[in-house]
């Protein structure tokens, strides 16, 4: 009996260039990992910067495959992969590092509950689809994505490194957001899928001023401008919650009168 076996490529013979995206994914992978390194070294800021670079190349990497029209299934398997090493082991060690180990075995479970519910949400997005005529759920993610929980969990992290506010018991607030982002990620709350945002030419130029302002931030008050990223996301969460709940009810109301003019 002759097994069929399917050729694992990384590399297109006929295009060269569909390594990059992979490349992308693959570096993701080693600033995650290397974030776990500064945290043993107690480089709490490098740590909070490289997981962060590996979330700008998370959202890339995806863009550049499908802008030279090479993605691919081990491209897809191998983001997921790296998403869970970045967004999921590294923040959760980082944290763990930092304060949590305070709590003794508590806080390990607590290392490896945020990591078990990280790939446990990816594993559900990977096989979330989509009818043709909910195309606006695209939208929307369900529960709190990766990339993003890891920025939540960092929370307590950014803000005592940053010039806004020093707090004690830090090990319990840690353990606190580290349960509820991990309860959001495997939950069914809907939040918005910032991927999916088209911004009119019209308006390019505003965007372009935006992101230069927002760099300036970053780059002169790094931790105040990611501790109110982050807090803007969380204020999203609810608001993400009763948009997505607003179409879905315009939805079914749209389906049910198809149907009663069917039955008519």
């Amino acid at each position: 009996m002759i097994e069929n076996k399917k050729e694992f490529k990384l590399i297109s013979k006929k295009n060269p260039k569909s390594l990059l995206p992979n490349a992308l994914t693959i570096f993701g992978v080693c600033l995650g990992l290397s974030s776990i390194k500064f945290a043993i070294d107690l480089n709490y800021s490098m740590a909070i910067i490289a997981i962060g670079f590996a979330a700008i190349l998370d959202t890339l990497d995806g863009r550049v495959a499908r802008l030279i029209k090479e993605t691919s299934k081990v491209g897809k398997e191998l983001d997921s992969l790296t998403d869970v090493i970045s967004f999921g082991v590294a923040p959760s060690f980082v944290m763990y590092f930092w304060s949590i180990n305070e709590l003794g075995k508590f806080g390990w479970m607590l290392v490896l509950v945020y990591t078990v519910c990280c790939a446990l949400r990816l594993a559900r997005f990977n096989l979330t689809t989509i009818e043709d005529n909910e195309s606006w759920k695209i939208n929307f993610f369900e529960g709190v994505p990766s990339p993003a929980a890891a920025g939540v969990v960092l929370l307590p992290l950014i803000l005592n490194l940053s010039a806004i506010i020093q707090f004690e018991n830090k090990e319990i607030i840690s353990a606190v957001v580290i349960l509820i982002t991990s309860l959001l990620m495997v939950s069914k709350v809907p939040t918005y899928s910032l991927k999916r945002i088209l911004i009119p030419r019209s308006l390019g130029i505003f965007l372009l001023l935006g992101i230069g302002v927002y760099l300036s931030l970053v780059i002169f008050y790094t931790f105040e401008t990611l501790f109110f990223t982050g807090v803007i996301y969380i204020i999203l969460i609810p608001i993400s919650y009763f948009h997505y709940n607003q179409k879905n009810k315009n939805f079914l109301k749209a389906v049910n009168e198809e149907e009663t003019e069917d039955i008519l």
